[in-house]
């Protein structure tokens, strides 16, 4: 019998990282690895693993904390021995200042979740996906509002978020560059209607400008991307979640 493709989801207590979560216990031939801050209060997952117990475990795994990463990856490894796809989920945008008004406590506290958050999770998981069957996958959920050719000139007040959003799609296509054996690239999911978006309608360009998508319909197409990604075709570009490219 083949192996099961193992998946780890960083942030997969709520929104888009939930979503993931929910359409793949629904695939044969999986294990997927949900990664929450607090695995006593993630009442959904547990809901799900009642009834997927042998597809879906969840893990501690706290943004950028190197502890909880590498316990999160030593029960990977323990359970099934290798690890196919990340995706690099976990994220925040909790606050809506134009660049003269941004605190730096603001914009350290989106650099430490949305860049080392990443880059921790893929140190701690790199040698445990070289164990992977097939080419493994890093896929780190970005957003346009990274994108310096367009992101940073909508007048959204996203100032911490965005510089955050566009150093992490620096470390996908770094990623990319340094590890031959590795398909990673950020990945643009668009306007998905979640809590984090809720928040970021308190700004009046994102609610005039930005259709929200239902969590579910983004999750199906941000798969169908991933599922088909290849070193030489997504690879180390900023992919939109219908797979088209973004300019950096």
């Amino acid at each position: 019998m083949a192996a099961p493709t193992v998946y780890l989801i960083s942030g997969a207590n709520r929104g888009i990282g939930l979503g993931f979560v929910e359409v793949l216990v629904q695939r044969d031939g999986v294990i997927v690895f949900a990664g929450v801050r607090d695995p006593a209060s993630a009442a959904a997952l547990e809901k799900l693993r009642a009834t997927h117990p042998d597809k879906l475990h969840i893990v501690r795994l706290v943004s950028a904390d190197r502890v909880s990463a590498a316990a999160a990856v030593a029960d990977i490894e323990r359970v099934t021995g290798h690890l196919d796809v990340v995706i690099a989920n976990a994220g925040i945008a909790q606050d809506y200042s134009l660049a003269l008004e941004v605190s730096p406590e603001a914009m350290m506290r989106h650099y430490e979740v949305n860049v080392v958050g990443p880059l921790v999770l893929a140190q701690t998981c790199y040698p445990l996906m070289q164990e992977s069957l097939s080419t493994p996958k890093f896929i780190v959920v970005s957003s346009g509002a990274g994108g310096i050719t367009n992101g940073a000139t909508y007048p959204m007040r996203v100032t911490a978020y965005g510089c955050s959003k566009a150093a992490v799609n620096y470390l996908a296509r770094r990623l990319h560059s340094e590890l031959p054996d590795l398909v990673c690239f950020p990945i643009n999911p668009g306007g998905v209607a979640t809590d984090l978006a809720d928040d970021g309608n308190a700004d009046q360009w994102i609610r005039d400008n930005v259709v929200m998508k239902p969590v579910g319909e983004t999750v199906a197409s941000m798969l169908s991307v991933i599922d088909n990604a290849t070193r030489d075709g997504e690879g180390g570009q900023f992919v939109s979640y219908d797979g088209g490219r973004i300019p950096w």
